[in-house]
């Protein structure tokens, strides 16, 4: 049968998509009659037979699926960094996985199943509520460990970030008290996970100030969130301006100096990543840093322990931050 995935195998045989998954990865654990009748099957729709011979003769290596949208971001790029040294470390196996908030979520997710990945890193932080719950339940059924990484999504999924809704608020109520009033909290109007976390930590700062919280959204491509800029600045009183992303802050920037604005000394500037775009900037750019490289690692790591079965003290990592001052601020 061409393009055999594992769904037809689990349906034919009358078993799960897990039991599956253990006649192939662990067949000592799954009993000898269920055991010969899941190869049976395999063997008669023609299930990847290489793989599955490799797989049962030596064990094969192990793979990571790696589950996300969008790779031009700078901040993705080096979430990857973290992942595949470490990756490289334990000599996995990495496919990538593309997952937009347009594309058909059960068929990707039933792709990397079908793919026989033994563990996943989940990066996409673009889909809303309803869509991680179909993710959520996909992985549940197959019963493959998965990490979030930099996703905040659900009390019980084991995940990696750091606690941004504490530093937003903390870096909002700095520039409280430098003497500034009209903070703005710039956002995306594509709507993220980590994002929500930093309105609700920036909108509890002015909220105790005594301020309304003034969040306005912008779009990530440069050359659209220009033309806002030009007209948010003849059109708003601002002080200061906490970015979510550092491109943002930067297109900002270069806007507000180009209409005559003195930077920091009108407007004091911050970004919520700390990446390359913060020292190519002019002033350069203060930022709470984001330690996305080392998200990246200390997911892989912690997914190593899920996959290897070993003990895990704290399904919820949350890394450190640190201000680091640069000259917008």
């Amino acid at each position: 049968m061409a393009n055999t995935t594992i769904y037809d195998v689990a349906g034919a045989a009358k078993v799960s998509l897990a039991t599956v998954s253990r006649v192939m990865n662990n067949p000592e654990k799954v009993n000898p009659e269920t055991r010969d009748k899941v190869l049976q099957v395999i063997k008669e729709l023609g299930y990847r037979p290489n793989a599955i011979a490799r797989g049962l003769a030596s064990r094969r290596s192990t793979t990571v699926g790696i589950v996300m949208a969008d790779v031009s971001r700078a901040s993705t790029s080096q979430l990857l960094g973290g992942i595949i040294d470490i990756a490289k470390k334990y000599d996995y196996a990495i496919k990538i996985f593309s997952m937009s908030e347009h594309e058909d979520i059960k068929e990707t997710m039933r792709a990397v199943v079908a793919e026989q990945v033994d563990g996943i890193l989940f990066l996409n932080d673009e889909l809303d509520h309803d869509q991680m719950e179909m993710v959520m339940n996909h992985i549940k059924d197959a019963q493959i460990p998965i990490v979030l990484c930099n996703v905040l999504y659900g009390e019980d999924i084991p995940s990696v970030s750091i606690d941004y809704e504490k530093a937003t608020y903390e870096i909002t109520k700095e520039l409280l008290k430098m003497g500034r009033k009209k903070v703005y909290l710039f956002s995306t109007v594509r709507r993220y996970s980590v994002n929500s976390h930093k309105v609700k930590g920036y909108s509890m700062a002015m909220e105790e100030a005594g301020l309304e919280p003034l969040v306005f959204r912008t779009s990530g491509d440069v050359a659209v969130n220009k033309l806002h800029f030009e007209e948010f600045l003849k059109n708003y009183d601002v002080d200061g301006v906490i970015s979510v992303r550092d491109s943002i802050a930067v297109s900002f920037m270069n806007e507000a100096i180009k209409q005559g604005f003195d930077i920091p000394k009108d407007i004091s500037i911050v970004g919520l990543q700390n990446t390359k775009y913060a020292i190519l900037s002019r002033p350069n750019l203060t930022c709470v840093d984001t330690p996305v490289y080392d998200i990246g690692a200390v997911s892989m790591r912690l997914l190593t322990k899920y996959m290897k079965h070993e003990e895990v003290t704290a399904s919820k990592v949350v890394l450190p931050y640190q201000v680091v001052e640069r000259e917008s601020k």
